[in-house]
């Protein structure tokens, strides 16, 4: 950006010269500016409709991040094994395994009893 030119009016107003270019970076970086404000007012928005049973902990966030299926990284989070974790739901370690590598989906019913196993949201093992 080369330096802009002040100019003094007869009546005392300052007036600043820039070339086309300074110019017209000037607004890109305006218009930029105001993007960046309105997706800062949609995430303040959306962050603000959650309620405490959407926010997972960050240790289960992290487990997830680092491959973990959802029910897997909250059982760990638990410190549970599968064999306590499918004997609190009244499960099969068996069915659990296959629950956590995806390969089944749980009914309404069992995702529920992991829920109360793991003492957490119904709708976080919700997919």
């Amino acid at each position: 950006m080369s330096a802009p030119q002040i100019i003094t009016t007869p009546g005392g107003e300052e007036m600043v010269v820039l070339s086309r270019r300074d110019y017209d970076d000037l607004l890109a970086a305006a218009a930029e500016a105001e993007e960046d404000a309105a997706d800062v007012a949609i995430y303040d928005r959306r962050k603000a409709e959650l309620t405490p049973d959407d926010i997972l902990p960050p240790e289960v966030s992290a487990l997830m991040l680092s491959g973990d299926s959802r029910l897997k990284a909250m059982r760990k989070w638990r410190h549970f094994s599968q064999v306590e974790l499918a004997d609190r739901a009244g499960i099969a370690q068996g069915f659990l395994s296959d629950l956590e590598r995806r390969s089944k989906t749980a009914s309404p019913e069992t995702a529920a009893a992991l829920a109360a196993a793991l003492n957490v949201p119904a709708a976080w093992l919700a997919d």
